[in-house]
């Protein structure tokens, strides 16, 4: 065991071994201080601090800056606040990390409330997602075609977003009407009238524009104007349609020796078609009908009524008007009205310069029209009509000693119906008769037969049929009258937008009461219009006419070719 002396001896040699040691490292950071700094000391050699600037080991500035070198990527030099890159994605500072499967659908591994988002007011909600099984939602509002015209995915003149509804917080705009018509006239407003204006300028070739048995062609001309103006009033109503033409031959027809023919020298012939219809709505039932009219034409061509040597056609006008009312019981409907016209024709010239009077085809026809109608059900209105009419000539006796004088009308029951506006239209059957002052002319009577109707196939092709039924006036010894029976079905096509094509067929009987006269007559033609713009379309037409009478040398057939501009506004 050691004493105590043994262990001061023990300390004393340790302090002594500890004195030198504390003067070295004195002295040594003594001589660390004193150094100085010298060009060996950045020099580019082995032993040298710095990387030298052309070394290829040296970093640029660019892979200094980069985040995916090595020290960006270090974990011992990036920020430890700033997390890791996720492979699904960013991840937020202060969130959790992102539910592995969450996608769309709504699906969440972590089984974290979804929330909602927030819509301003007004805006417009997206559909929610289809369900399995379920047909996807369409990108818009229309309805799904089997075929999207180019004109919907073609390139368009950027609008603003007002205008094409994406501001945020705007109410939803309402879609515009898809126009029926677009390359139809446009119009203008005159106050509170929309009119619409329209020429046609059309020429051709009628291989036989006299109608006659031995043909004779000519180059012809037509010029058509037209006027439309429709009143645009919350109340009443009043439309004015005036359509008038033209026809004019460059050939004259100058009469053969020895042959007798009621073509005239010239066979230029005018047409105007007009009426103004009004309506004054006294109250919710009860209305007031006006309307006025005006037609001036001439004979047919072919047509026995025509004289023999004739310098040109006789022109006649009929002009008149119509008042009535209608009044409404809930779905019971009264209409009655009276009418008055006016024919009266010119006087003939004659090719030896004589004129002859045409007074005694001239007469007033004074009538009254009754009707009920009922509604049945949405869009189908049965209805009964009554018409009657009297039939007063200037002269008491025509140039062939009959009277004229007669009295006669109609009776009609039918339907008018629309059926999801794909077949719309008026269908009628009746009986008409006419009997006349002269005993010597027979009563004329017959089945009436009418029909207005229209069937949209499909949004390309549309048909039409339509039906009539006149009695007209004859200046024919012995033959009371002329019961003209008119069949027409057309159909539409439009192969494009600006191009319709339209094929016509007309077939008819016209019987000669007291007389073995009957005629039947048919028109086949085909109409290609090219739709240039709203202002100005090119037509193309041509047609085959026939008329086949039982009376010897009366039968005549013509081709008629047409090209012609039609501009409207």
């Amino acid at each position: 065991m050691a004493g105590p002396v043994e262990g001061r001896s023990r300390r004393a040699t340790v302090f002594r071994a500890a004195l030198p040691c504390l003067a070295l490292i004195a002295l040594t950071g003594t001589i660390a201080q004193a150094q100085i700094v010298t060009p060996d000391l950045f020099s580019p050699t082995r032993s040298s601090q710095l990387t030298p600037v052309d070394s290829p080991l040296r970093r640029t500035n660019a892979e200094a800056n980069d985040k995916t070198s090595d020290e960006a990527n270090d974990a011992r030099v990036r920020d430890k606040e700033k997390p890791a890159p996720s492979r699904i994605g960013a991840i937020p500072r202060y969130g959790l990390p992102a539910a592995s499967g969450a996608s769309s659908s709504g699906y969440d591994s972590l089984n974290r409330k979804l929330q909602k988002p927030k819509y301003y007011p007004g805006q417009v909600r997206p559909k929610p997602p289809p369900g399995p099984g379920s047909r996807p939602p369409l990108l818009s509002n229309t309805p799904l075609r089997l075929s999207i015209p180019p004109s919907q995915t073609a390139n368009k003149a950027p609008i603003p977003p007002a205008m094409a509804g994406t501001v945020v917080g705007q109410p939803a705009r309402k879609r515009l009407k898809d126009d029926d018509d677009p390359f139809g006239a446009v119009g203008d407003y005159a106050g509170s009238f929309l009119i619409k204006s329209a020429v046609e300028l059309r020429g051709g070739y009628d291989t036989n524009p006299a109608r006659i048995a031995v043909p004779r062609g000519s180059p012809f001309y037509v010029v058509a104007p037209e006027f439309l103006a429709v009143s645009d009033w919350e109340r009443h109503a009043l439309v004015a349609d005036l359509k008038g033409s033209f026809t004019g031959y460059t050939n004259t027809f100058p009469p053969v020796d020895g042959v007798v023919s009621s073509a005239p020298t010239n066979v230029d012939r005018p047409n105007f078609n007009g009426h103004v219809d009004g309506r004054l709505d006294v109250s919710r039932d009860t209305r007031l009908l006006g309307q006025a009219r005006l037609l001036v034409a001439t004979d047919n061509p072919g047509s026995p009524n025509i004289q023999a040597g004739l310098a040109r056609y006789p022109v006649y006008a009929t002009f008149g008007g119509t008042f009535g009312v209608d009044q409404n019981f809930n779905r019971l409907q009264l209409s009655a009205g009276a009418a008055v016209d006016r024919t009266v024709y010119q006087n003939s010239q004659l090719t030896d310069g004589t004129s002859t009077t045409n007074d005694d085809r001239n007469y007033n026809q004074f009538g009254g029209l009754g009707r009920v109608s009922y509604d049945l059900m949405p869009g189908l209105k049965p209805f009964g009509e009554i018409e009657g009419n009297v039939r007063s000539h200037d002269l008491l006796v025509d140039r062939n000693g009959y009277q004229r004088n007669s009295n006669g009308g109609s009776v009609r029951a039918g339907t008018t119906f629309e059926f999801s506006r794909i077949l719309t239209g008026e269908l009628a059957v009746g009986w008409a008769a006419r009997t006349y002052e002269d005993p010597r002319l027979l009563p004329l009577q017959g089945l009436l037969t009418s029909a207005s109707l229209v069937w949209v196939a499909t949004p390309l092709t549309t048909a039409k049929f339509f039906a009539t039924t006149t009695i007209n006036e004859t200046t024919v010894p012995g033959v009371s009258g002329v019961l003209t029976r008119t069949y027409t079905a057309e159909v539409d096509h439009d192969f494009r937008r600006w191009l319709t094509g339209i094929g016509k067929f007309t077939w008819g009987t016209q019987t000669y009461q007291g007389d073995q006269r009957f005629d039947r007559f048919y028109s086949l033609s085909g109409d290609l219009i090219y739709k240039m713009n709203r202002n100005l379309w090119i037509t193309g037409t041509l047609r085959r006419d026939w008329l086949d009478s039982n009376q010897p040398g009366n039968s005549t057939a013509a081709t008629i070719v047409m090209l012609g501009v039609r501009l409207q506004h």
